[in-house]
């Protein structure tokens, strides 16, 4: 055997080797290994499943001031469109409103009550249509739909006498009253929903890493070596981050206000008030990915696991309400989902406690769940 074939055959040897052992390597760390398989799969059921840019069965609501069949007939032709879901007829403009602040429903609907009888004079009656703009993408092609809708929505019911009316298109008039951003200046919807999204990339991926630095770099044995209680060591580890987090939503708001002039309606003393249990809740992610993860790589594979899905379903990227239910169940549960309604409907709509507390204590429900799963998976570290 001449040199070559002999340095070809121990190449080939110490490849194998060194395949061998990645191989054993790779089947060893389990958690490595099941998120990259599980990333890529979690990522064609969203892409493929969840996300859609053309929503429907959007939540509505209706003032009637007429009650005729042709009113009935255009509340049927608005569902049979697909795009709106009436779910409240509303006593009163103030209850409407509520209900279009507190993110119940997307449109308002107001039938005038000489609505029947202008239409049947010809004179075209109004419908006034009052949209969330807050996130222009969602209400678009349901705005579309309407017009068509104006155009055939009566025809059954025109028969005798009436039938002059089939020529009278559009049937009645639609004045579209875009609230809270009805210039559509997608900066508006954009920029609050990025102070969530900062936060918690920020919060999750410091503290992901916490514990796993402490034990890659060796100082996990001084830190066990005082009387430090384990409660004590996920609140010290936390303060500073709920500074840093502070920071962040200031400049973020500064630079939101400064750069691209977006209102700011309601009270900013309770934005930063309801910021805290979002930090805290990030934070308290954070710390139970670091308990899991054997090194500082796998808490980062952690946190990309858990930020991907909250980017997708929060609705920051997507329109929540074209969500299929399952995953709008799963976005319920992530705190980015319920801290973008807060940022958008304080700042947007000037919404106060009473309208944003049905997102704060999903928040501190969470951050109390986490929190003692990570106390929980802490102590078992340090034994």
């Amino acid at each position: 055997m001449d040199k070559q074939e002999q340095f070809s055959d121990s190449f080939l040897n110490r490849l194998g080797a060194m395949l061998r052992k990645e191989f054993i390597h790779m089947r060893r760390d389990k958690v490595t290994l099941g998120l990259i398989l599980w990333i890529p799969i979690i990522q064609l059921i969203i892409f493929g499943y969840a996300i859609n840019t053309n929503p429907k069965h959007l939540p509505a609501a209706l003032l009637l001031g007429d009650n005729s069949p042709y009113v009935r007939a255009f509340v049927t032709g608005l569902e049979n469109t697909d795009y709106f879901r009436i779910v409240q007829v509303s006593n009163s403009e103030q209850e409407a409103e509520d209900l279009l602040r507190e993110n119940k429903v997307l449109f308002i609907f107001s039938i005038p009550p000489n609505f029947t009888r202008d239409f049947l004079r010809g004179d075209k009656p109004s419908i006034l249509v009052e949209a969330d703009a807050t996130d222009g993408v969602a209400i678009g092609p349901a705005m579309q739909a309407l017009e068509q809708l104006s155009r055939s929505v009566f025809d059954p019911l025109l028969l005798g006498g009436t039938q002059r009316l089939r020529y009278q298109r559009p049937s009645f008039q639609v004045i579209n009253h875009p609230l809270y951003n009805p210039e559509n200046i997608t900066s508006y919807s954009i920029i609050p929903g990025l102070l969530g999204v900062i936060l918690t990339m920020s919060m999750i991926t410091v503290t992901a890493q916490s514990i796993t630095r402490e034990i890659e770099k060796g100082t996990i044995e001084s830190l066990l070596a005082t009387p430090i209680k384990p409660k004590e060591v996920m609140l010290g580890k936390m303060l500073p981050y709920i500074l840093l987090g502070y920071a962040q939503s200031i400049t973020v708001l500064l630079m939101g206000k400064g750069l691209f002039h977006i209102p700011m309606q309601g009270s900013i003393a309770l934005l930063f008030l309801c910021i805290f249990p979002f930090i805290i809740a990030n934070l308290s992610m954070g710390l139970f990915f670091s308990t899991l993860a054997k090194n500082q790589l796998q808490g980062m594979q952690m946190t990309f696991f858990f930020f991907l899905p909250s980017l997708l379903l929060s609705g920051f990227m997507f329109p929540f309400y074209g969500l299929p239910h399952w995953a709008s169940v799963i976005s319920q549960g992530l705190p980015l989902t319920h801290m973008i309604r807060i940022v958008r409907g304080i700042l947007l709509k000037g919404n106060g406690i009473t309208q944003v507390w049905g997102d704060i204590w999903p928040m501190l429900l969470f951050a109390c769940v986490m929190l003692s799963f990570a106390m929980k998976r802490y102590r078992k570290t340090l034994d």
